[in-house]
């Protein structure tokens, strides 16, 4: 649940870089997905075709602050989304490092902590460190989307102990993987390893076939889910044989 708001599918699908509006539109329709992003500076001028796509589209639309590097920049781009997408929703991203967009942690909870005393819903872009997450739940936010990697890189969950951790460390708050996701599997372990959702683009948008792509990515998580739901066997350090030695038949000489 995200602000109150349950939804049935639990990845949420980016609407950047894809080859045709037509390809845009069927990968979304294959993904099942409910919750699609767009950025502000993306819909832009001429944007009315690319809007007909999100409406038709039947997905609650989540806008992003992508490409903003300051509190102002952010908390104004935030209040021209909300006016032109009708929606309290906001993904909050406030870059601090060029290279790895890795978000700017003292100016994301400044803008976070605006934002939500203005009555927006705040899914901020972070990291896994966890005082910041904490930080950003004091300033109101009741979502937080760590990344998995660097924004388009497709390593995955590169500091896999650290998530882990986070999940461990916020058990009521919902935890959406945001970034760096490339491949289905690694969807899926995010599901594994108990996450709510997992919002990715590249990895759709610059696939050979998207549409296949975002099918595959739907399947994962499904999948994903429900093995965590059925309770993943733990590793273990020794083999277990799993054939029992007792009952076995005896080899006389």
């Amino acid at each position: 649940m995200f602000y109150g708001i349950d939804l049935n599918t639990r990845l949420m699908l980016g609407t950047a870089q894809y080859p045709s509006p037509e390809v845009l539109r069927a990968a979304i329709s294959a993904s099942d997905a409910e919750v699609i992003t767009v950025s502000l500076r993306r819909e832009g001028p001429g944007g009315s075709g690319f809007r007909d796509i999100l409406q038709d589209s039947g997905c609650r639309i989540l806008p992003n602050t992508a490409g903003c590097h300051t509190v102002r920049e952010a908390v104004t781009t935030a209040h021209m989304a909300r006016e032109l997408f009708g929606t309290p929703w906001i993904k909050l991203e406030v870059i601090g490092h060029a290279d790895t967009l890795q978000p700017d942690p003292f100016a994301l909870v400044e803008a976070a902590r605006i934002l939500c005393a203005d009555g927006f819903d705040v899914f901020p872009y972070t990291t896994e460190d966890l005082i910041v997450g904490e930080k950003l739940i004091e300033a109101g936010c009741r979502v937080l989307m760590p990344w998995g990697a660097p924004i388009g890189s497709g390593q995955g969950l590169r500091n896999i102990g650290g998530l882990r951790a986070m999940r461990a460390h916020f058990p009521q708050v919902p935890l959406v993987i945001d970034a760096g996701i490339g491949a289905p599997s690694q969807a899926m372990q995010a599901m594994e390893m108990g996450f709510d959702a997992v919002l990715l683009n590249t990895a759709v948008a610059k696939a050979l076939d998207p549409v296949a792509m975002a099918r595959a990515f739907s399947d994962a998580i499904t999948a994903g889910r429900l093995a965590r739901e059925a309770g993943l066997m733990p590793a273990r350090d020794m083999a277990h044989a799993s054939t029992p030695v007792f009952g076995m038949a005896e080899l006389l000489a």
